[in-house]
């Protein structure tokens, strides 16, 4: 039980920091993110069982959709947090360190990939894009950040268990 608690926490910073790393993008360079109201768009049609999309920008909005994809989200990050603590162990959270946060952090990036963007209709690694490159350049960025913060939320959890 504690275990989940820890992946909560971990999670939750985690994703936090991959966020304000968006916001900045966003507001600094003008580069957007993804719109987490397709990620709820989509499991939301999944529900009614439709998992591919020829576009999931043309897909019918589904209720509360961008409330859906923002929980997702947040469970998403949590539940990869949780894998770094049972493939590390919960004593990493007592000195922490970089490349386990890196390598489920990058790892995430194969979701979108070869799951998320193929179902919405963009192409295994953005490939059917306008851009695919810069599509997955800012899908390692993002994800790298994700890594970065479940690094930098370990070394602060450590700080606060000890």
């Amino acid at each position: 039980m504690i275990t989940l608690f820890y992946a909560l926490v971990l999670g939750i910073g985690a994703t936090i920091v991959m966020d304000v790393f968006a916001v900045v993008l966003k507001k600094v360079w003008q580069i957007p993110s993804l719109d987490y109201a397709l990620l709820g768009r989509w499991i939301g049609h999944i529900t009614r069982g439709t998992f591919y999309h020829e576009s999931i920008l043309k897909a019918i909005p589904f209720w509360k959709e961008r409330q859906i994809g923002w929980l997702a989200h947040y469970s998403i990050g949590i539940a990869f947090a949780y894998l770094l603590l049972v493939i590390w162990g919960i004593d990493w959270l007592s000195a922490p360190t970089f490349w386990p946060a890196m390598l489920i952090g990058l790892g995430t990036t194969f979701a979108p990939w070869f799951i998320m963007q193929p179902a919405f209709g963009f192409g295994v690694a953005a490939s059917k894009t306008p851009n695919p490159s810069l599509a997955r350049v800012r899908s390692l960025q993002a994800h790298f950040m994700y890594g970065l913060g479940l690094y930098v939320t370990g070394w602060v959890m450590a700080f606060l268990l000890h």
